[in-house]
């Protein structure tokens, strides 16, 4: 399989055979980078734009760091220290940009921005994230359901918070056409879309279901894996307190975690706002896999950059 040159905006452009080959390659690379053995230098001689409209730790970090072990030079971009914050459109932007780097990576507030860019640019686009999606994520908490289940096919996700996010469109998106199952536990108004739901069931692999339970301890029985996110994107400070008022009883907590399996695992993608969406006695504590979670970004990253760029 190619993949060079491709845009990597939504999983769902990509096959669930692509979508296995990025993870396989990315758990080689952590096992080499582990092994002290590197890693080959896929981006030996090319340039890659980071440009990034949104604040950021771990995306930054991770994309920075992983350019620079496949041997490529990294290119830091505030959106606003561009003329893009003086007013050129992003699409002259995606143009001149794409003549000089052989790579785009962008964070950015609206996905239609990130299609702008994409269209526009010479160079293929990694969505890094924006308001819509977040595939790189969803990708390393793929890898970290791998690691701690050994398959994703017939693994039951349960997202538990705000339907409507960016990690939970790209998570049930992932999961789904990998072959897994995802229920979204929310409160009505923030449930995904029918839209939205029907798309997903047209991408599902064999066997992959979606549910939606408002009922969160309902939702969590039989779960493998019990995921959440903070309850206030960026974006949405000026709802913060209507969502900490209607997302409250969805906190995962020690209580809620009573009413999952045993062997249960905890995901967030971080940052965390502990005392709201999560507990810090659950994400500290031992059925938390959200470091390991964590530290998967930088391998799943690699591995998309060597496949794309």
């Amino acid at each position: 399989m190619d993949l060079i040159g491709r845009d990597f905006l939504r999983t769902k452009g990509f096959s669930a055979d692509e979508l296995k080959l990025i993870l396989d390659r990315a758990s080689e690379m952590k096992s080499a980078l582990r092994r002290r053995m590197g890693t080959p230098p896929y981006l030996e001689g090319k340039s890659i734009a980071m440009l990034f409209q949104k604040p950021s730790t771990r995306t930054r970090i991770s994309f920075d760091v992983g350019v620079y072990q496949l041997g490529g030079h990294p290119i830091y971009l505030n959106w606003a220290d561009l003329q893009l914050g003086r007013g050129e459109t992003v699409s002259d932007t995606g143009r001149i940009l794409g003549c000089y780097v052989d790579g785009i990576v962008a964070r950015v507030f609206k996905h239609s921005d990130l299609e702008v860019l994409a269209d526009s640019s010479p160079a293929p686009v990694i969505n890094a994230l924006s308001d819509e999606f977040h595939p790189c994520q969803a990708l390393s908490d793929c890898l970290t359901i791998l690691e701690r289940k050994g398959r994703i096919e017939g693994v039951s996700v349960v997202f538990v918070g705000d339907g409507r996010s960016n990690v939970c469109q790209s998570l049930a998106e992932a999961v789904l056409q990998l072959g897994g199952n995802i229920t979204v536990s929310s409160p009505a108004k923030y449930m995904p879309t029918e839209e939205f739901v029907k798309e997903l069931r047209g991408i599902a692999g064999k066997g992959g279901k979606i549910r939606l339970v408002e009922d969160p301890f309902e939702a969590v029985k039989g779960a493998d894996v019990i995921y959440t996110d903070v309850w206030v994107s960026m974006g949405f400070e000026s709802e913060a307190a209507e969502r900490r008022s209607a997302l409250g009883p969805y906190q995962v907590n020690s209580g809620l975690m009573r009413s999952a399996p045993p062997d249960a695992i905890v995901m967030h993608c971080l940052p965390a706002h502990r005392g709201e969406e999560i507990t810090s006695e659950v994400i500290d504590g031992p059925r938390s896999a959200v470091w390991e979670q964590a530290e998967n970004r930088l391998h799943v990253q690699k591995s998309i950059m060597s496949l794309i760029f």
